[in-house]
């Protein structure tokens, strides 16, 4: 039945003098005038990760970037992408990142809600007499919840801690994103750089092996030595296969990250800025890690939102209050006027369970930030112990490259002259090239660390942590 036919259906069986419809429809469709109206927004099936026709036309703002380096840094896919512009690029388009935007969406339309007053209660009844000569009797009541109204400050306050939680969860992730993108570029880079010199280690044990097998043939080699060169060729051409794949793992991993689809061949241009971090800014940074670290302060800001939970159910122990007015007609045809006042008593329950509950959740929240705390600076010690050993490394390393290339190039000199035996020449060329991927190992696995590190210290830099973003314990307040 139609609000219209609802209508004419009460006028027709009881008269129009007989109940104030005019007033309930009033009511009634100023009530929906305020309302949202739904629309249907059906899902989408097919894919919508960015092609490389898109790629092309993507724009992004340095300004909305969470880092300092990025937000100076200018973005154009144009020329090949440099570590910065992926790292913008992730933050711009990653998919986890899209949906830990909708939470903050979410958290704060709950924010909003929680600061909403409640709506007030109206009640209508009436009563209509059998007999001859009785007035038709009705009762009009007005209230409000004022429990509600008591609990909306610790609420909202609540909420808007959660909002803060979210955001800060969100930055951190953001953070997270950004290390991802670069340690994936530093590991691409590596592989482009370390994939032809294993190609070459390979043809060099191949070719060995080879002329190996053709002497065995005529008689001129044992079959152990050629069962020894096989082994070599088969070894590096494990190698060789196993970083095909680990390249093709890290395409497939970078664009995912990237929200990019998987035929889109990225074009990656310049260095990792493998620069060292001085002692004396890690210490800065690592001081103030509780200020930096957005986990650490939204795990603050969820500690908060808990101290407001915990508050509002401490004032719901009070009995629930809900205050009205009421206006009457008895079948006598006497008007009355009063109040009423409905009020739960607090025998049993009085909200004991809730208040143990949020206690308890407080108290996890306390413990959760703690564990965290020590866990960051437990990171960083050994990040920066793994780091200082890489370095000591690499260093060792690098010293022993200048030998080794001479050795290959008077192997190379000497073999051309016929001066050198085959498996001499292989067995120094081979080991130049080892050595130069144990100095590429070396500088990625130095590279990607520092990024980790500078992940966990806020980027190192002082006002990597915008203060716009800052949530501190007066903002809840």
């Amino acid at each position: 039945m139609s609000f219209h036919s609802a209508a004419r259906f009460v006028r027709t069986r009881f008269g129009s003098r007989r109940m104030p419809f005019a007033a309930i429809a009033g009511v009634y469709v100023l009530t929906l005038s305020g309302c949202t109206w739904y629309h249907r927004d059906p899902l989408s099936p097919y894919t919508t990760s960015t092609s490389a026709t898109q790629l092309e036309r993507i724009q992004i703002d340095p300004s909305r970037m969470p880092l300092p380096e990025l937000a100076a840094h200018r973005f154009d896919p144009s020329d090949g992408l440099d570590i910065e512009e992926v790292a913008m690029l992730a933050v711009a388009n990653n998919p986890a990142l899209k949906l830990a935007r909708d939470d903050l969406h979410i958290a704060c339309a709950q924010a909003y809600s929680a600061g909403l007053l409640p709506d007030p209660q109206l009640s209508i009844s009436s009563d209509y007499p059998g007999a001859y000569g009785a007035t038709r009797a009705f009762n009009y009541g007005l209230s409000m919840d004022v429990m509600a109204i008591v609990t909306r400050s610790a609420n909202r306050q609540s909420a808007d801690a959660t909002v803060a939680k979210t955001d800060l969860g969100l930055l951190w992730q953001e953070w997270q994103t950004v290390a991802q993108a670069r340690q994936l570029f530093i590991k691409s880079r590596f592989q482009q750089q370390t994939l032809p010199l294993l190609q070459q280690q390979r043809d060099l044990s191949r070719m060995r092996y080879e002329r190996m097998a053709e002497a065995q043939r005529t008689g001129n080699l044992t079959a152990d030595t050629l069962t020894a060169a096989l082994a070599s060729y088969t070894d590096a051409n494990r190698q060789y296969t196993d970083a095909q794949r680990a390249a093709q793992q890290t395409h497939h991993d970078l664009n995912a990250l990237l929200g990019l689809a998987q035929d889109v061949q990225l074009q990656l241009t310049g260095d990792d800025h493998d620069v060292p971090l001085a002692d004396d800014t890690l210490d800065a940074a690592l001081s103030a890690l509780p200020e930096r670290r957005p986990d650490l302060l939204a795990l603050r800001a969820g500690y908060e939102a808990q101290e407001q939970k915990y508050r509002a159910a401490i004032l719901s122990q009070f009995p629930s209050l809900s205050v009205g007015f009421v206006r009457a007609r008895d079948t006598s045809n006497i008007y009355t006027s009063g109040f009423q006042i409905n009020l739960s008593l607090p025998v049993f329950n009085r909200n004991q369970g809730n208040v143990a509950i949020e206690r308890a959740t407080r108290q996890r929240l306390r413990d959760e930030y703690q564990d965290r705390l020590n866990t960051a600076y437990a990171d960083v010690a050994q990040m920066r112990a793994d780091t200082a050993i890489l370095t000591r490394q690499l260093q060792a390393t690098e010293s022993a490259l200048p030998d080794v290339d001479a050795a290959a190039t008077h192997a190379t000199a000497a073999y051309a002259e016929h001066n050198l035996a085959l498996g001499a020449y292989v067995d120094a060329q081979s080991a130049s090239i080892t050595k130069r991927i144990d100095v590429a190992t070396l500088h990625e696995s130095l590279a990607e660390q520092r990024v980790g590190l500078q992940a966990l210290l806020g980027s190192a830099i002082p006002d990597a942590y915008s203060s716009d973003r800052t949530f501190t314990e007066s903002d809840a307040k």
